[in-house]
């Protein structure tokens, strides 16, 4: 019957687990710290990429006040709800991020707009929302940002000129419809104009017809690039050509994005988290493992150095005992103490140093230079940890004993 595995008595006690790791809890309570404090002094006025309050480089304030300069009227809206209540003829509804909309309100949004006459301007829209937004409209594989020659009729695109665009790029089978800035064949801007008005009238009045316009990429509206290349003109006459601008942000905290649950009834919890969070805790996963394999104790034998100054023998022992007992680690004290007891004893029996550690030759020798000593040479030499202090002592007690015997028979 075997018995129960005790606790090792090199074990970590909670006090070594506070004094290892405080370092690395002290550094995350720094971070922690100070992400907050960076969340608060940034939780003003900060605004996100395309948001016309912004005058970051990925914000669009200066378009915003340039259609102001014309006479236009921009309005900024976060909800459905509120972004599709203004559609009309005189209004044009610029959704930033299309593919953000489930498609409960990628529908809404299209049965609200398509009747009112409006110019609807979706930028970057790709797969996830093209066949509600601009039925009959299919993606291509998207192609880098950069200058583009316009090469269609489209007034404003032959106005703009060449112009900063790229990202989607769209097909249709539409022959009413405008194909502008190609990349390789696609168009990066798509003008499909509502099926009751038709392409007859492109005017920029407020009677002009209503129709979708898809950009492939949202560079154009860009603080940093609106000053390049025709950048300017074609987002102006795009935006402006109604005296109403409602410049739609969707949100996910929109009360219509949850749609009473239906949307997400079916998905699970890994569905309904981003990817890029999904990603980034790999990313975390894999940075702590990696520094757990560099900071993990090395398995295998022990390597000796020579020291680098000489200190007497009396001191070594003082600091070896004094971490013995600071680990409570009488097991190798006592292993320690008989394996130099076995390594003395071992020529004085003439015992070759190969066979010193081992019990047959060892106690078969000093039993016989000692038949009638009064400890069990076997228990000494061989035995069983001690299991206090005390126990320990008389142990190397009785191991010089021991020797002195042996020296003097």
């Amino acid at each position: 019957m075997t018995s129960p595995i005790s606790a090792t008595s090199l074990a970590p006690t909670a006090r070594q687990i506070w004094t290892r790791g405080r370092g690395i809890v002290l550094a995350l309570l720094v971070l922690l710290a100070a992400g907050i404090a960076m969340a608060a002094l940034r939780s003003g006025e900060q605004y996100g990429r395309l948001d016309p309050r912004s005058t970051d480089r990925f914000g669009s304030r200066a378009t915003a006040e340039l259609l102001k300069d014309q006479g236009v009227s921009v309005t900024v809206r976060t909800t459905l709800r509120e972004a599709t209540a203004e559609a009309g003829p005189d209004t044009t509804l610029l959704v930033t991020n299309p593919d953000l909309l489930t498609p409960t309100q990628q529908h809404t949004l299209r049965a609200r707009t398509a009747p009112a006459g409006g110019r609807t301007v979706l930028l970057g829209a790709g797969p996830p929302s093209l066949d509600a937004l601009a039925p009959g409209v299919r993606t291509n594989t998207p192609t880098p940002v950069s200058a583009h020659a316009p090469r269609c009729a489209l007034p404003a695109a032959v106005s703009a000129g060449s112009v900063d665009i790229g990202g989607e790029r769209y097909e249709t089978d539409r022959s009413d419809a405008d194909n502008c800035y190609p990349s390789d064949g696609a168009p990066t801007l798509l003008r499909i104009p509502d099926a009751r008005t038709g392409s007859a009238d492109r005017s920029t009045t407020d009677t002009a017809p209503g129709d979708t316009v898809l950009l492939g990429s949202p560079d154009i509206l860009y603080n940093n690039r609106l000053d390049q290349h025709g950048n300017a003109s074609l987002a102006l006459q795009l935006l402006g050509s109604r005296p109403h601008l409602v410049w739609y942000l969707p949100s996910l905290s929109d009360d219509s994005a949850s749609n009473g649950g239906e949307d997400n009834a079916g998905s699970t919890f890994l569905e309904l988290i981003p990817s890029g969070w999904i990603w980034g805790t790999f990313q975390l996963f894999l940075a702590a493992l990696l520094a757990a394999v560099w900071r993990a104790r090395r398995l295998g034998p022990l390597v000796t150095e020579r020291l680098p100054v000489a200190i007497r023998a009396s001191e070594s022992t003082e600091g070896r005992a004094g971490l013995y007992r600071k680990a409570n680690a009488r097991d190798h004290a006592a292993s320690a103490l008989r394996a130099a007891a076995r390594d003395r004893l071992a020529p004085l029996l003439g015992v070759p140093p190969s066979k010193a550690h081992r019990s047959d030759s060892l106690i078969a020798a000093v039993s016989a230079r000692l038949p009638d000593t009064d400890h069990d040479p076997t228990v000494l030499l061989f035995g069983p940890a001690p299991t206090g202090d005390a126990a320990l002592i008389r142990l190397a007690d009785q191991l010089d004993a021991l020797e002195r015997e042996v020296r003097t028979s």
